[in-house]
């Protein structure tokens, strides 16, 4: 395929169209949802990498079927997705906002009073698909420590640029940045 990044994972290969993002700055597009081949088969292996924790916490959308199979690997009854918008559902709240690279604008992640409580005191890993800038992981380490969660791990499937040179997250594959064109 034409302007598209290979990538080989647990043992598949895809072709990423590659995207701009910005007048300096194309991705390989990495989405997960309907995917069920990559999630069945990464999941797995990035819960070989995970310490212990209690809970698994990831952002609405894409990271939702990845944190389903991850938590069935670990043998988790529950997890938690921290919501774009305000729900009627929700009872009191906790909210916070973020730009991230896909996105291109402000973004709001929240949880509700089940979620908050599910995560106080607990040992969490957050879960993306793919760490980029890390904007979206802060805002959710954020909100996580807020509903009185422990952060103990930051994890993806991807680790998108310079991410992947950082020591405080887990992932199973480098996925590169591309100048603009």
């Amino acid at each position: 395929m034409n302007n598209c990044y290979t990538l080989t994972i647990g043992g598949l290969t895809r072709e990423l169209p590659i995207i701009p993002v910005s007048d300096t700055v194309s991705i390989a597009s990495f989405v997960i949802l309907g995917d069920t081949e990559i999630v069945s088969r990464t999941a797995p292996l990035l819960a070989e990498k995970l310490p212990e924790v209690d809970v698994l916490v990831t952002a609405e959308a894409k990271g939702i079927p990845f944190v389903y199979e991850l938590a069935k690997q670990m043998g988790m009854a529950r997890y938690v997705v921290a919501r774009k918008n305000v729900k009627p559902y929700m009872k009191d709240p906790l909210i916070n906002e973020v730009v991230s690279i896909t996105t291109q604008k402000k973004q709001t992640l929240c949880l509700d009073k089940q979620d908050r409580d599910l995560l106080y005191g607990k040992k969490v890993a957050l879960i993306d698909d793919v760490i980029s800038t890390g904007e979206s992981l802060k805002a959710l380490e954020k909100l996580t420590e807020n509903a009185g969660g422990i952060v103990a791990a930051k994890a993806a499937i991807l680790a998108e640029g310079n991410a992947a040179d950082r020591k405080d997250i887990i992932f199973l594959e480098k996925l590169p940045l591309f100048p603009a064109k």
